[in-house]
């Protein structure tokens, strides 16, 4: 009888309950429902703590379907929106009060400030993306002074964490560049930085995915109205290539920007389900992102049995080196060029989305979550030796 990896227990502690935060606005989201799922398969209970705009009824379903997980809100306003920082302070103390209601052992935050408090636990900082890496690859400039505060917080934040995760190595490279989160102890009082770091990468499940028969068009999917997603390249390009560009996702960002989308066939915020779909179908998957830690949304085209033509940056070359396209963000005859030859060369096609679905094996959700039990047996190893003096 096959057996599931969570099944069989290793000699390691695990955690019996954990308090992981989240927000509902993107890929974050899915990533801790996907973890929240792993770890719950092994009999870790999760109370997930989401913050900013409320998660929408059917990411309420779709966590309530989720065996061991518990979902929480409230609408403190997120850590990289404007004027945050009262929500912020206001918010860890909500969250305080959820580790020690629910006697969590140890404390998964998906944001940075919250790692300066004093949670009597180990916790760990997940670093999905920050404004100032964002905003250099974005803008082409160092954020303006108005984001020192940020750079304050955060810094603080991946110092006061016993664990400090990225899904990239190009993510920990930004968070030395910008935080100088991993300076030698020597230089650093006792305790002020992190013990750990680690590269996990984050997966997604393999059956939620099907490549179908592939029909003409090119899909992007994520937050559209993200600048780092780089849509607009694709808006530019669309009306030469041979092929339509659907693109599936929010068009308004929560602070009530909008992407630009002339040109393109807006499918909306689609059901996983209907995303899963047009993933499968399309004939090429088009990602041209100045800025993407780790981009699920390509890993979940790879999956779908697209070729992938993504932006020229080192956390997508880092990833999918040798199994897509890279072309640069800024150029749009490159992008515009590579699709179209693509679209003139079925064998390419076949040969490069092989190439992508072969390497989708290595960014699993058993690997994922393998990968955090680890991390998590290694911190309450660590905190009962320090217990035992």
């Amino acid at each position: 009888m096959h057996m599931h990896a969570f099944d069989r227990r290793p000699p390691h502690p695990r955690p019996r309950r954990v308090l992981m935060t989240t927000d509902a606005v993107g890929g974050v989201w899915t990533y801790a429902l996907e973890l929240g799922a792993l770890l719950g398969e092994a009999g870790v209970a999760v109370e997930l703590a989401a913050m900013g705009p409320a998660p929408s009824a059917e990411q309420r379903e779709a966590a309530g379907r989720i065996p061991g997980l518990r979902l929480h809100h409230r609408p403190y306003r997120l850590e990289w929106m404007e004027a945050p920082w009262e929500d912020v302070a206001q918010a860890g103390g909500w969250l305080r009060g959820l580790a020690e209601a629910h006697d969590v052992d140890l404390v998964h935050l998906n944001g940075y400030a919250h790692g300066a408090l004093d949670w009597g636990r180990p916790a760990v900082v997940v670093a999905h993306s920050c404004v100032l890496s964002w905003w250099q690859a974005v803008k082409g400039e160092s954020a303006p002074a108005e984001w020192t505060r940020y750079r304050a917080k955060v810094s603080a934040g991946l110092r006061g964490a016993q664990a400090v995760v990225a899904p990239t190595a190009a993510m920990l490279d930004a968070l030395e560049r910008y935080y100088g989160a991993f300076e030698r102890r020597r230089r650093l009082r006792p305790g002020h930085a992190p013990r750990t770091r680690r590269v996990i990468h984050n997966g997604r499940d393999a059956r939620l995915f099907h490549p179908r028969p592939k029909r003409p068009y090119v899909m992007a999917a994520g937050r559209l109205w993200d600048e780092a997603k780089n849509i607009a390249a694709l808006a530019q390009v669309a009306p030469s290539l041979p092929w339509p560009v659907y693109v599936a996702g929010d068009t308004e960002s929560p602070d009530g920007g909008t992407a630009p989308c002339a040109h393109l066939r807006t499918l909306g915020a689609l059901p996983p389900v209907m995303l899963a779909r047009w993933l499968g179908e399309a004939g090429i998957y088009a990602l041209p992102a100045r800025y993407e830690p780790f981009g699920l949304s390509a890993l979940e085209a790879a999956l779908s049995g697209c070729p992938l033509v993504l932006g020229d940056i080192p956390s997508l070359r880092e990833l999918w080196s040798g199994a897509a396209h890279f072309v640069p963000p800024d150029d749009p005859a490159a992008l515009a060029y590579t699709l179209t030859a693509l679209m003139n060369d079925p064998a390419a096609r076949v040969t490069m989305a092989r190439a992508a679905l072969v390497r989708a094996q290595r960014y699993s959700r058993a690997a994922m979550g393998a990968g955090y039990l680890r991390l998590y047996a290694d911190l309450i190893t660590t905190e009962r030796k320090q217990a035992c003096g």
